[in-house]
């Protein structure tokens, strides 16, 4: 028969204390079946981990195809697949003449986009035509994804143009002047939560 052993820590003084339910009622906790610590935050809605990633340095594309934003980029593995992972991401744009779109993916695959509709591109936000190449803008979106996985995630901010001959920047206008009242630098975000479910 296995054994439970309350061993005290010689360094300590404090005294643990076990209390036995306010109720009627029986209650077993069942430890589990190897090394570690007893998760006391798992509880639904709690923040069990979170990463972020911050690209204050530019980037562009000149594609009709999403690709991934270096810099923009975080991996985590979620601890159950309850889990849910909650996104908060914040990225810059701007277009040399064209719309630009981007999007949230995860593991390559776009999450928190618009539904299929005949040769719409789906995308999670997007910015049309006629914006001042002097200036950019600035794009946010929250989602909740329920991957139901155990697995390492990545998940990523994705651009792409409207034409492949105009390119999108990321953190800079068009222009990009060198002067000190106008067309600032930018910094991008992506912000992952895993959610307790």
């Amino acid at each position: 028969m296995s054994k439970v052993v309350i061993a005290g820590d010689a360094s300590g003084t404090g005294t643990f204390t076990i209390s036995a339910p306010n109720g009627n009622t029986d209650r077993t906790l069942v430890l589990p079946d190897e090394a570690g610590t007893i998760d006391t935050l798992g509880r639904a809605g709690n923040v069990l981990q979170v990463v972020s990633a911050t690209k204050t340095d530019t980037f562009s594309r000149a594609s009709q195809t999403f690709g991934n934003v270096t810099g923009l980029s975080v991996t985590i593995t979620p601890s159950s697949t309850n889990s849910k992972i909650l996104i908060f991401g914040t990225v810059h744009l701007s277009e040399s003449g064209d719309v630009a779109h981007a999007r949230f993916a995860r593991d390559g695959v776009g999450i928190a986009i618009g539904d299929a509709r005949s040769n719409r591109i789906r995308a999670t936000v997007a910015m049309g035509p006629g914006m001042n190449t002097y200036y950019m803008e600035s794009m946010s979106m929250q989602h909740l994804d329920s991957p139901s996985s155990t697995s390492a995630l990545t998940y990523t901010w994705q651009i792409r143009s409207g034409s492949g001959v105009n390119t999108v920047y990321v953190n800079r206008s068009v222009t990009d002047r060198d002067t000190v009242n106008y067309e600032p630098t930018a910094a991008s975000s992506i912000i992952v939560m895993e959610i307790a479910g």
